[in-house]
């Protein structure tokens, strides 16, 4: 059986440049390549996520909730964040219900602690349950409480660092709007094909922002989490593509071979 951890970007699901602008047509067609790969690769334990975009990122940066949460009308503000992050959550578990994609809702905040910003704790049972009885898995960026900072945000990438300590996923599969890692900040030429711990230094300069309000660090975080993340489980590969094109997540997920994107891996 291979783990898989997909994270469906809030760059293909959303218009990032437009608040609360979901993309429906965009998601029933990536839910419609997730019902293909299931059915193709039944053996398959897909753990989904999917970014907050123009809805969570949107309200996050109104608020400042990623730096802290103090005083009332910053709680209040949070609540916003988290309202606006749970109704992009609802139409993509519709869309993907209509789909025949089984997927069960799992809102970090419902139980994620963090320090400083670093997730701490996130109550895993019912995720363990739902796949065990062949559901999938649906988490998303999300509000949680702090130890320090009051509340804080945490993003898909950090929930599935977390998940990762017990799922141990063969592969992390970062699908968005952009075709990969570029070499350069213009987002032109070719996309990096490999990016190793060791090669992380040469290509520093590509790692710009992302398209639109990204109040978790864009490219560049994402980057950076999935080296580190390799580097602790070597095991484990990641791969950053473009699902703009009908078809390339369905390649994807049922070919770990199949030459899209930027792959993360510990060696070359």
């Amino acid at each position: 059986m291979e783990t898989v951890f997909l994270k469906l970007g809030g760059s293909i699901i959303t218009d990032k440049t437009q608040t609360e602008h979901a993309r429906p047509d965009v998601i029933r067609r990536l839910a419609g390549e997730v019902r293909a790969a299931l059915s193709a690769r039944p053996e398959m334990r897909l753990v989904l996520g999917h970014g907050s975009g123009s809805f969570g990122h949107v309200a996050a940066q109104k608020h400042g909730t990623r730096e802290g949460v103090r005083g009332a009308t910053a709680w209040i503000g949070f609540a916003m964040v988290a309202a606006s992050a749970a109704r992009l959550n609802q139409i993509i578990t519709d869309l993907f219900i209509k789909a025949h994609v089984p997927v069960v809702g799992l809102p970090p905040s419902a139980s994620a602690r963090c320090t400083d910003g670093r997730l701490i704790y996130l109550d895993t049972i019912a995720l363990h349950t739902h796949l065990r009885n062949g559901l999938v898995p649906l988490v998303h960026g999300d509000v949680a409480l702090d130890s320090v900072r009051g509340a804080t945000i945490v993003s898909t990438e950090d929930v599935f660092a977390y998940l990762a300590s017990e799922l141990e996923p063969d592969r992390v599969l970062l699908a968005g709007e952009a075709a990969g890692v570029y070499p350069g900040a213009d987002l032109s030429g070719e996309v990096i094909r490999l990016i190793t711990p060791a090669t992380m230094g040469q290509h520093v300069a590509a790692l710009g922002r992302s398209h639109g309000v990204d109040v978790t660090g864009g490219m560049a975080a994402k980057v950076r989490q999935m080296i580190e993340w390799v580097q602790q489980r070597p095991r484990t590969s990641a791969r950053i593509f473009s699902a703009r094109e009908a078809g390339t997540l369905y390649d994807v997920l049922v070919d770990p071979e199949a030459p899209f994107g930027t792959e993360i891996r510990a060696d070359s």
